[in-house]
């Protein structure tokens, strides 16, 4: 069992910036993704962003691309969002995830194995 609990997320207004941490503890793997995933109000879940948790190679959606930037401290377990020049449409509750012995592009089409319970982020106009 992984326990992924989220951190970070808050009010800001457009064009502002947050930076949201996902710390994991419990059972680890040997070979794994983590990622972020959002969800708007009436909306789907849709990701955001993963990385390798090994060489760090990183996967973004072309909404957030350049943006966004995941990164990991491997060390503490943790992986981060950086979030710049935000916009109304990046509110929504994110959600961490891992995925055993998954890709980061595996990650954007099927999802994850484990989630976090969310952070809301909000970004008004």
């Amino acid at each position: 069992q992984v326990q992924l609990v989220e951190s970070g997320g808050g009010l800001v207004q457009q064009g502002g910036s947050l930076r949201l941490s996902c710390a994991a503890s419990g059972r680890t793997f040997s070979s794994y993704s983590m990622g972020w995933f959002r969800q708007a109000p009436g909306k789907e879940r849709e990701f955001v962003a993963a990385i390798t948790w090994s060489a760090g190679s990183t996967y973004y959606a072309d909404s957030v691309k350049g943006r966004f930037t995941i990164s990991r401290d491997n060390a503490k377990n943790t992986v981060y969002l950086q979030m710049n020049s935000l916009k109304p449409e990046d509110t929504g509750v994110y959600y961490c995830a891992i995925d055993p012995y998954g890709t980061p592009q595996g990650m954007a089409h099927r999802g994850a194995g484990y989630w976090g319970q969310g952070t809301q982020v909000t970004v008004s106009s």
